[in-house]
């Protein structure tokens, strides 16, 4: 299950939303092996695509450096989907690099979705998503 607070959740949304009608992307980072997305850090489109995303990747190598110096990983990696359902496609599960993380897919067609799957070797399973005030 995705533990996630609302101030991070309303932040990929309203991300989401910004960005649309192009795809947006990016990460909650969390202390190592908390497994506790608090730290929400928007990334740039660089393919700036209604139907793809992609991390810039000289972006992507400041993020990594900057989870190291902090002792973060990602916990969630999120990205939109702009007329489709918020279910990974094949190529998001080509992509999926992170074991560990939660993979967000926000939709911002006409139905609204925010939904969470993990996504290891190839495999994808939806988990649940709740929502809370805060940490305790």
């Amino acid at each position: 299950m995705l533990t996630i607070t609302q101030d991070v959740y309303d932040a990929i949304v309203a991300h989401a939303r910004a960005d649309h009608p192009d795809e947006a992307c990016g990460i909650v980072a969390g202390p190592e092996g908390s497994g506790r997305p608090e730290r929400f850090v928007p990334m740039l489109n660089a393919a700036r695509s209604p139907t793809f995303y992609e991390f810039d990747s000289t972006d992507l190598l400041k993020l990594y450096r900057d989870l190291d110096d902090r002792d973060e990983e990602p916990v969630v990696v999120y990205h939109s989907h702009t007329a489709t359902e918020a279910y990974p496609s094949r190529t998001d599960v080509s992509y999926a690099n992170e074991p560990g993380a939660h993979y967000v897919l926000v939709s911002t067609a006409e139905e609204f979705q925010f939904r969470s799957f993990r996504i290891v070797d190839g495999q994808v399973t939806e988990e649940p998503v709740e929502v809370v005030a805060s940490y305790t």
